[in-house]
C-alpha cells in the first residue's frame, strides 16, 4: 500500500502544527503581522512603566490627601477653642474695667458684676455650654458627683442641695454636679 505524501496523514494532522514557511512564502503572512519576542518584551515593558507611573502618582496623591487631613485635624484642635476664646475677652475687659475703678461703691460693683455674669452667660450659650443645676432631680450618676446621703423627706434618690454646678458641653458632661441625695426619711422606709 502506498501512501501519498501531498496530503496529510488524517490520524495525525491535528497533532502537528501548522507549516508557516509556506505561507510566508506565498506572502499571505508578512512579517510584520508576527511580533519577535524583543517587540513583545518591550510593549510589555512600556505597559508595566504605565501602570508603575500610575501607581507612584496615586501613591504620591493618597499620601497628599493624608499629609492635607493631618494638618487639618491638627488646626481644628488648635483653634478649637478660637471662638470660646472671643467670646471671653469682653468678660476679662469687663472685670479689669471694674478692678480699675478707684471709687467704686457697692451698687456699682455688684451691678458690674451681674453685668459681668451675663457676658459669660451669653458666651457659654454661644458656645454650647450649658449649666446643670439638677436640685429636686432624680439622682443620675453620669450627670451627677454625689458628695452625701442624707435623711430627707424627699422620695428617695432625690438631689436635695447643689454644691456645684456642673455643665454640659454640646450634651456631653463637662463638669458633674456636685450634689448631696435624699435617703428618705426613716418613717417612710419603716412603713
Amino acid at each position: 500500500m502506498q501512501v501519498n505524501d501531498s496530503v496529510p496523514n488524517e490520524i495525525g494532522a491535528a497533532d502537528q502544527p501548522p507549516d508557516t514557511t509556506d505561507a510566508a512564502a506565498d506572502g499571505r503572512l508578512t512579517g510584520e503581522e508576527i511580533p519577535s519576542v524583543e517587540q513583545a518584551l518591550h510593549q510589555a515593558q512600556l505597559k508595566s512603566d504605565e501602570y508603575h507611573d500610575a501607581w507612584l502618582r496615586a501613591k504620591a496623591e493618597t499620601e497628599n490627601v493624608r499629609r492635607r487631613a493631618q494638618e487639618d485635624i491638627a488646626k481644628a484642635a488648635k483653634f478649637a477653642i478660637d471662638r470660646f476664646a472671643r467670646e471671653l475677652l469682653a468678660v476679662k475687659d469687663s472685670l479689669e474695667a471694674a478692678l480699675g475703678i478707684e471709687t467704686a461703691s457697692v451698687e456699682s460693683l455688684r451691678s458690674g458684676t451681674e453685668l459681668t455674669l451675663r457676658q459669660l452667660a451669653a458666651a457659654f450659650e454661644k458656645s454650647a455650654l450649658t449649666e446643670v443645676n439638677p436640685i429636686g432631680e432624680k439622682f443620675d450618676p453620669h450627670r451627677h458627683q454625689a458628695i452625701s446621703v442624707v435623711e430627707s423627706e424627699q422620695e428617695p434618690n432625690t438631689i436635695v442641695t447643689v454644691l456645684q454646678k456642673g455643665y454640659l458641653l454640646a450634651d456631653r458632661v463637662l463638669r458633674p454636679a456636685l450634689v448631696i441625695v435624699a435617703k428618705g426619711s426613716s418613717l417612710k422606709s419603716a412603713q
